[in-house]
């Protein structure tokens, strides 16, 4: 048996955090900021020191928490940081714009396991026109150059030259889709690799981006607070426009007029891809046509109405779609470091053969039959 030195550490290991003080941050979403102060000594935590414009009752809470994490290991995930919190803390303590888990995510910052918006420089990738199967490929084959570690975290606009309903990794095709309306309006289905619901997506009718990012930025972070994590600059960007927008839980987005958009996720080893699509100014009446699920989504609402139009982003800000994108892409540039950037031609072919591989055959698109 290995001799162990004092904290339960094997002088043998090299703990995967070195010995010294470091500081993390983490604000969070329409709540307060969580500091912390460590300092890492032979794979564990000796000393914390928690601050942040929260409201913490009683007073001395801040030192129980302090001691609860003092002595865990520099590998202690989020949640497990903060369970060492709650178990700690005495009943009645009130914890207000903060909570456990953000002090978890504070501490995996602080020790370099989580990331900020401030640690990553961005690429943002303009709307370019090309199929939008293309589009859908493209989020597999950005998302893994991420996870890859060959292109840095990528904001990615759409834009397309053709009709498509895109319906989400999980979906019913048969249930979604009405094969006759399809037709009518030569309108074909792709599948794509994140879940959610279906997009129907004409020329110029929504505006659709994708973002990709390493899974650091939202490490110790539920798929539920991810969500509005990474929605955080998007609300900003649609106040920016004259909306004044919120988070609905799971994956919407809101207006005071309702829901103007949905956002869908996929996760692969390294990366999180997180894409959200906003009604610009749809056809609905093709749109019931060819959806069969939006028949009864437009029904409860008492849509009848011959023609009708649904145009939450149109009408609540009276731009063109194309200054409304321009506009979204200079509210993330103002936020976070960014570069500009396109699509390489290894890229776009990587897309191609993803199309013709997977992403245009029928065994994925009706893998859900």
């Amino acid at each position: 048996m290995s001799e162990l030195s004092v904290g339960g550490v094997d002088p043998g290991v090299k703990p995967e955090v070195a010995d010294g003080d470091y500081h993390g941050e983490y604000k969070v979403p329409a709540g307060k900021l969580v500091a912390v102060d460590v300092a890492a000594r032979g794979g564990r935590l000796a000393r914390v020191s928690l601050s942040g414009d929260f409201f913490l009752e009683p007073d001395e809470a801040l030192e129980d928490i302090d001691a609860a994490l003092t002595g865990m290991p520099t590998s202690a995930g989020a949640d497990q940081l903060a369970q060492a919190i709650t178990g700690a803390l005495r009943p009645g303590v009130q914890m207000i714009g903060f909570n456990p888990e953000a002090v978890g995510i504070a501490v995996r910052r602080a020790l370099g396991h989580a990331t900020g918006w401030d640690d990553h420089t961005f690429d943002v990738v303009p709307a370019t026109v090309l199929a939008p199967v293309l589009h859908v490929a493209l989020d597999e084959v950005i998302a893994k150059e991420v996870a890859a570690g060959t292109r840095p975290p990528t904001l990615r606009f759409w834009d397309w030259d053709s009709p498509l309903v895109v319906i989400g990794s999980f979906q019913s095709y048969r249930n979604e889709i009405d094969p006759d309306g399809a037709a009518k309006h030569d309108i074909d289905v792709v599948r794509r690799i994140s879940g959610g619901g279906a997009m129907f997506m004409e020329p110029g009718n929504c505006i659709t981006y994708s973002l990709a990012v390493p899974t650091s930025l939202v490490e110790g972070l539920s798929f539920e607070r991810s969500y509005a994590f990474l929605d955080e600059w998007v609300i900003a960007a649609l106040a920016d426009v004259g909306v004044n927008a919120k988070y609905l839980p799971l994956n919407d987005i809101a207006s005071d007029k309702g829901k103007i958009a949905g956002a869908a996720q996929k996760r692969y080893p390294g990366v999180v891809l997180h894409h959200v699509t906003m009604a610009y100014d749809i056809d609905a009446d093709k749109m019931l046509e060819v959806l069969r699920i939006g028949r009864e989504k437009m029904s409860d609402k008492g849509t009848t109405s011959a023609n009708k139009r649904v145009d939450p982003m149109r009408s609540q800000t009276g731009m063109a779609r194309a200054a409304i994108l321009d506009s979204f892409a200079d509210s993330f540039r103002r936020r976070y470091a960014t570069r500009d950037a396109g699509y390489t031609r290894d890229e776009l072919a990587a897309a191609e053969r993803l199309v013709a591989d997977k992403f245009g055959r029928s065994e994925w698109t009706h893998r859900v039959p």
